[in-house]
């Protein structure tokens, strides 16, 4: 049980930021005329930001040391694109849970073990497991309700009813990842089992992601960026055919995984030049400095996944 709130702490880390980030995004995506909507996604930011606040709380001296260098969870960008977000569209990040975050020690190595460097006693362990499963319940929760406010959002852009700068297809994987996240949280509550479908199945999501990440990029850059535009269409394009070729294997072949990780760290340099482009406001595009950071993010979560063999 120990390892499990571990592993639900690691999770939280990343998918908590992960649901602020993508309220303030639908938040950001509304128009005027739609104050409700606009104060729905902020009280979910405001809730996952809370969230996140008390997992970092829990986190130090307990984390593994993979998961705190994977860039996953802050990045060198990160309280820059915060601040500079936050002056262009009004609305606050506390960018001081980044800093804690920052400086987070590992109480694990990297290789997975459970035991705790801080030498605690039972009664801290019980106290951490019962402290996690409150957490765990929390997120179930709000997570209930940012996937039905989701689910509401597309239904109602899809019959014309409002209007969102937010593609479809965007609040589809959104709506995906916060699924994805519930999911683990049900399973590290339930005890994980790992196997090799999941391995598979978990490599086939994440490529799907990145391949909407380029898609998206594409789409927001300024027409002007065309060497931009014709690299994060590529990269769509070599995503695609991963999926394909992944889906005509069975599960004994573990997926493409090489080739996953190859082409991710190709993108993750394509994202990470990007963000800090967009940053120097060296790039044009509609594209606000937190979401070049936030899928940067993810690829790094998803490199990391595949190095680690997705545990």
């Amino acid at each position: 049980m120990e390892n499990n709130a571990i592993l639900s702490l690691e999770t939280h880390l990343f998918f908590a930021r992960i649901m602020k980030e993508h309220s303030f995004f639908l938040e950001a995506g509304f128009v005027c005329a739609d104050r409700a909507w606009i104060e729905r996604a902020d009280w979910f930011r405001r809730q996952f930001e809370e969230l996140l606040s008390d997992v970092v709380r829990l986190s130090g001296g307990r984390v593994s040391r993979a998961v705190l260098q994977s860039g996953e969870l802050v990045t060198e960008f990160t309280v820059s694109a915060e601040q500079r977000t936050e002056q262009l569209s009004g609305v606050p990040f506390d960018s001081s849970i980044t800093e804690r975050e920052k400086a987070l020690r590992a109480g694990r190595d990297d290789g997975g073990s459970s035991t705790l460097r801080t030498g605690c006693d039972s009664v801290v362990d019980n106290t951490l497991t019962v402290a996690v499963d409150k957490i765990n319940r929390r997120a179930i929760r709000l997570l209930d309700g940012l996937i039905d406010f989701k689910e509401n959002i597309l239904d109602e852009v899809k019959r014309g009813r409002i209007f969102t700068f937010n593609y479809p297809l965007l609040i589809e994987h959104i709506l995906r990842e916060a699924k994805l996240y519930r999911a683990t949280v049900a399973e590290l509550m339930g005890g994980r089992v790992l196997s090799c479908y999941d391995l598979r199945k978990t490599e086939e999501f994440w490529n799907q992601i990145m391949m909407e990440h380029a898609l998206f990029i594409r789409g927001l850059l300024d027409p002007s960026e065309n060497e931009l535009i014709q690299t994060a269409n590529q990269f769509a394009c070599e995503y695609k055919a991963l999926l394909e070729q992944a889906r005509k294997q069975d599960c004994r072949a573990m997926g493409m995984r090489e080739e996953s990780l190859e082409e991710t760290i190709r993108l993750r340099q394509f994202k990470a030049a990007g963000t800090e482009g967009i940053l120097k406001l060296e790039i044009s595009s509609v594209i606000l400095p937190l979401l070049a950071d936030h899928v940067l993010r993810e690829a790094n979560h998803y490199i990391r996944l595949l190095e680690t063999d997705g545990v």
